[in-house]
């Protein structure tokens, strides 16, 4: 199968018996609503424990956490009604196993700070308005940052966490 979300498939299965491919993969398009967020999360976390990343262990936490947040920064910064955000997780195993996740939205020209140029917030300041999302991101992923999509208007943003230990086999 095709792991390229720009395109209208929608695939829910590994990738299957590609030769240079040694990856597992799930990619999903949802609505751009907190409902959407939601669901993304939730099976993120599904396909997370599938994947030998058990629920309850901090690689699952932290992973499913990066995907809350980009799924609620697509749905609230990168909303163009009718539209919706396509979620992509895949799992490598090159010299240690990670999580790539990438979020796209269709929304170009509400784009994120590179990474290492957020702003940070005042001491005090709570986190009453928002605007902390991508710093969690910052403090969890091992590298992250955003491209323009390809082939469609918008942006994605992605993540990778590194994930210790062995996991199923793809």
């Amino acid at each position: 199968m095709n792991s390229d979300i720009d395109t209208h498939e929608r695939m829910t299965q590994p990738c299957g018996a590609s030769s240079y491919l040694s990856a597992h993969v799930f990619a999903m398009g949802f609505t751009s609503t907190a409902r959407g967020a939601r669901l993304a999360r939730r099976l993120a976390a599904v396909r997370l424990h599938e994947w030998g990343v058990p629920y309850g262990t901090g690689p699952h936490e932290s992973v499913v956490l990066v995907v809350a947040e980009l799924a609620a920064n697509a749905v609230r910064h990168g909303h163009v009604p009718g539209r919706d955000f396509h979620l992509l997780l895949r799992v490598t195993a090159e010299d240690r196993p990670t999580v790539r996740v990438e979020v796209s939205d269709t929304r170009g020209e509400r784009v994120p700070p590179r990474p290492g140029q957020l702003p940070v917030p005042a001491p005090g300041s709570g986190l009453v308005g928002g605007g902390r999302g991508l710093l969690i991101v910052e403090g969890i992923a091992d590298r992250w940052g955003w491209h323009p999509r390809r082939h469609a208007p918008g942006k994605t943003v992605w993540a990778e966490c590194e994930i210790p230990g062995a996991l199923a086999a793809p």
